[in-house]
């Protein structure tokens, strides 16, 4: 954990551009959200088809972030500055265009409620203390 799904509108990105998106989510992810790069994961996906509206009015360009974290393992501080800097990587990557309506959400579960590799958070952390 963390997994993070960033959902895009817009002219297709470069493969440079989801580079920058996912590198600069990972970088965040350890260093202001304080996780394991080894367990960080970022998916980039393009909503091209269809259309996006904000307000009732179609935009040009949107983008909304899901990231799923560990409950209780993050402060409101850490949050509010991951959302923030989050919001700067996106505008920076996607364009000055970007409307200040998009979403940044970071779902928490408890850490029996996930895990990598078919063990929970929970198992994993006992087998790594009975090692």
């Amino acid at each position: 954990m963390p997994f993070i799904r960033i959902t895009t509108f817009g002219a297709p990105l470069t493969s440079e551009q989801i580079h920058r998106l996912q590198q600069g989510t990972t970088d965040l992810m350890v260093t202001v959200m304080r996780k394991p790069i080894e367990g960080t994961a970022v998916f980039v996906e393009q909503a091209n088809q269809g259309g996006w509206s904000i307000a009732g009015k179609p935009v040009s360009v949107a983008a909304q972030v899901e990231a799923t974290i560990g409950a209780g393992t993050n402060t409101p501080d850490e949050k509010a500055r991951f959302m923030a800097d989050m919001m700067r990587l996106l505008r920076t990557v996607l364009g000055r265009e970007l409307r200040d309506e998009t979403y940044i959400t970071l779902h928490q579960f408890d850490h029996d409620s996930y895990g990598r590799g078919g063990l929970t958070r929970t198992e994993r952390e006992r087998r790594r203390k009975a090692a």
